[in-house]
C-alpha cells in the first residue's frame, strides 16, 4: 500500500483538534480514522470518552441538545449533569457512584458521578503490528478524599470493524472505597429507528419502576419518536460472555457490544423515545442506577480496598453488508 499513498493520512491516522466557541471551547477531541470507514473522537477532555462514531459515514450514536460542553460548565447538584451529558456514542459513569442522586456515608452525591467531566493526561498513541493504541489516564483523587486512577486503553486495528476498550481502576487513596462504574453507550439516529432491532440474550429482565412494568413486553421493540414520551429502564440479567446487539435493517448497519458478566454483571436498557430526545442506552456496569445508597443498602455495593485495581472490558465489532 506504502507505494500508492504520499501520506498515511489518506487511509488512516489519529488527529488531535480543539473545538472553538461555545461552551466546548478549548476542548481537546482525538479524531481517529481506520481504513475500513470505521471513525470515532475520543472526547479528552471529559475522561476520553467516546462522543461520535460512524461507519461508512453512518452515524451510530445520540448527541445530546446541549452539544459538547467543557468541564468548567459541569454542575453537580442534583441533575445538574444534564446540562452537560453530551452523550454520545459512550459516557462513562462513576468512579465512585453511579445513577439517582443520594446521599450516601456522609457524601452528597450528584447523578452518574463526576469521572465524565475530568480531563484526561498521559494521553498518548502509536501504532504496532498493523493496530492502533490510544491510554490514556484520568485521575479522580482529592485532598482529604477518595483516590482512585483510571488507566484507559483503546485499540482498533488498522482494517477491521472493531474497537476494544479496556479499563483498569486502582485505588490509589488510603482506605477503601466504592467502586461503580456504568457504561452508558448511546445509540442515535440513523442507526435507531423504529425498525431497529435489539437483542440481548436475557435470563430474566426486570422493570425499574411501574411505568416500566407497563410496556415490558415489547421493551425490546423500538418505536417512532413521541412527544410527552416518559422513558423506561429495564435491568437485564446475563451470565458468562455478553454480546448484546443493535441492527438497523433498513441501512443494514449495526453494532454487537462484547463484554463478561463476571466483570460487570449488571446491564440496564434505557429505552427513550421521545421526540427530539430519541435514545436508546445499553448499558453494562458493575452497578444498577438507582443509586449509591440503595446498593449500599442491598449488599451489592462493590469496594476497592488500597492498592486493589479492577479491569473491565468492552469489545465493540461494528457490522454493515
Amino acid at each position: 500500500m506504502r507505494e500508492y499513498i504520499g501520506h498515511e493520512s489518506q487511509v488512516y491516522g489519529v488527529e488531535e483538534v480543539r473545538l472553538v466557541g461555545g461552551k466546548g471551547d478549548g476542548m481537546r477531541l482525538l479524531q481517529v480514522r481506520n481504513g475500513s470507514g470505521l471513525e470515532f473522537t475520543l472526547s479528552l477532555d471529559r475522561a476520553a470518552d467516546l462522543s461520535r462514531l460512524s461507519l461508512g459515514g453512518v452515524n451510530f450514536g445520540y448527541f445530546a441538545p446541549c452539544g459538547y460542553v467543557s468541564p468548567t460548565y459541569y454542575d453537580r447538584e442534583g441533575n445538574g449533569f444534564l446540562k452537560s451529558f453530551t452523550a454520545g456514542f459512550l459516557t462513562t459513569c462513576g468512579l465512585t457512584s453511579v445513577g439517582s442522586p443520594c446521599e450516601d456515608g456522609g457524601e452528597r452525591l450528584p447523578l452518574h458521578g463526576t469521572v465524565s467531566h475530568i480531563p484526561a493526561e498521559q494521553v498518548c498513541h502509536w501504532l504496532n503490528d498493523g493496530v492502533i493504541y490510544i491510554r490514556a489516564v484520568i485521575r479522580d483523587a482529592s485532598l482529604f478524599g477518595h483516590g482512585l486512577l483510571l488507566e484507559r486503553e483503546y485499540t482498533v486495528p488498522l482494517f477491521g470493524d472493531r474497537v476494544t476498550l479496556v479499563d483498569k481502576v486502582t485505588n490509589i487513596g488510603h482506605g477503601e472505597l466504592p467502586l461503580q462504574m456504568l457504561y452508558h453507550c448511546n445509540v442515535g439516529y440513523p442507526l435507531l429507528c423504529e425498525d431497529t432491532v435489539l437483542t440481548i440474550p436475557s435470563l430474566e429482565i426486570t422493570p425499574r419502576n411501574d411505568h416500566a412494568a407497563t410496556g415490558i413486553a415489547n421493551c425490546l421493540r423500538m418505536e417512532k419518536p413521541q412527544r410527552g414520551y416518559e422513558e423506561m429502564c429495564y435491568y437485564h440479567r446475563m451470565e458468562g460472555e455478553a454480546r448484546v446487539t443493535v441492527y438497523n435493517p433498513v441501512i443494514k448497519k449495526g453494532f454487537g457490544m462484547t463484554f463478561d458478566t463476571a466483570e460487570l454483571p449488571y446491564f440496564t436498557e434505557w429505552k427513550m423515545m421521545g421526540a427530539g430526545d430519541y435514545v436508546l442506552g445499553v448499558e453494562p456496569g458493575n452497578t444498577l442506577p438507582d443509586g449509591r445508597d440503595v446498593m449500599r443498602a442491598r449488599g451489592l455495593l462493590e469496594t476497592l480496598r488500597v492498592g486493589e485495581s479492577k479491569t473491565h472490558r468492552l469489545t465493540f465489532d461494528f457490522m454493515e453488508e
